[in-house]
């Protein structure tokens, strides 16, 4: 394990210890700026639209795009070396939900699982 792998590990046991949301570690935690209102009222209003039963809340571009920026702001926080977690502790996410989307995600980007599990094998993520 890398010296930053065992950094967040650590971390992230330390937060589950003190009941902390694995999220929270140990970066400062600042007030909401205007986009993340923005991005937590959409997430709602989708939310909602799905226990409506309705998947015409964005259009499938819309959604695309949105996906597409989120993965790189999670990534560039990551290599940035903060120890988050894609989601919270209350996502609400099933397994079929992650696995569909882990999957759409690597299809999107032309990789196999295979690649995938070399690629943490070498970076310890």
């Amino acid at each position: 394990m890398s010296s930053h792998n065992s950094a967040v590990a650590r971390a992230v046991h330390a937060h589950k210890r003190l009941g902390r949301p694995v999220s929270e570690a140990p970066f400062p935690v600042f007030a909401d700026t205007e986009k993340s209102v923005e991005a937590r009222t959409l997430a709602a209003d989708i939310e909602r639209a799905l226990v409506d039963g309705r998947r015409d809340v964005l259009t499938t571009e819309a959604m695309q795009d949105l996906l597409a920026a989120v993965c790189k702001l999670y990534a560039a926080k990551v290599e940035a070396g903060e120890p988050i977690l894609p989601f919270g502790t209350h996502h609400g996410l099933s397994a079929t939900d992650a696995m569909t989307s882990a999957s759409g995600l690597l299809r999107a980007v032309n990789l196999a699982v295979f690649e995938l599990g070399m690629w943490q094998s070498c970076t310890g993520r």
